[in-house]
């Protein structure tokens, strides 16, 4: 993330001083770049789950800065056993990209002295159930992602925001995770 002189002290809603320090304080100490998230799934019933999102490691140290866990609810569409109380895990998956590009996406902005007064993205995956399901065919993952943006940004020529796109994807931590194989360690522990 590039900054440019900006004499507000925040754009976009973004802090540029604090963005400012951060991105110095890392690059000063690499280890302050480490996180480790984490999400917590309790089934209820059917295809009902409650997740909880809570605190998090940085650094090495536990950040407690949160009042309380964020909660999810998460289900299956009628037509996949569900009774739709809350999104499936893979429009969550979606939901995470678009998150992610427009954090990415205005943060970027206002490094670079750039307005935006719009941003939105809308995210599309196409996915076969059969392999989930236990039958023949593709994988079970999604085959095709399909993502728009829609910026408005009244100092920015278009393509300034067309080449901010392109950064935001080159440098999105979701995108790069589903781009790119991922090492995943599952142990299963029978109470």
């Amino acid at each position: 993330m590039t900054t440019t002189t900006n004499t507000r002290s925040t754009d976009n809603g973004i802090d540029l001083s604090r963005l400012v320090e951060t991105i110095e304080a890392i690059g000063d100490d690499p280890s302050l770049a480490t996180f480790t998230f984490r999400a917590r799934s309790t089934w209820q019933d059917g295809t009902y789950n409650v997740g909880h999102i809570g605190t998090f490691t940085h650094a090495g140290a536990e950040d407690e800065s949160r009042a309380a866990s964020f909660v999810l609810h998460g289900d299956e569409p009628p037509v996949l056993l569900g009774a739709n109380k809350g999104p499936n895990a893979v429009e969550l998956l979606l939901q995470g990209l678009a998150f992610c590009y427009a954090v990415g996406y205005v943060a970027n902005a206002a490094a670079k002295g750039i307005e935006i007064t719009r941003m939105e993205y809308e995210i599309e995956g196409d996915f076969d159930v059969r392999a989930f399901l236990g039958l023949e065919g593709a994988r079970p993952g999604l085959s095709r992602v399909r993502a728009t943006g829609r910026v408005s940004s009244p100092n920015a020529t278009p393509e300034q925001l067309e080449e901010l796109c392109r950064y935001v994807q080159d440098t999105s931590p979701v995108r790069d995770s589903l781009a790119n194989p991922v090492e995943i360690e599952t142990t299963l522990e029978v109470v």
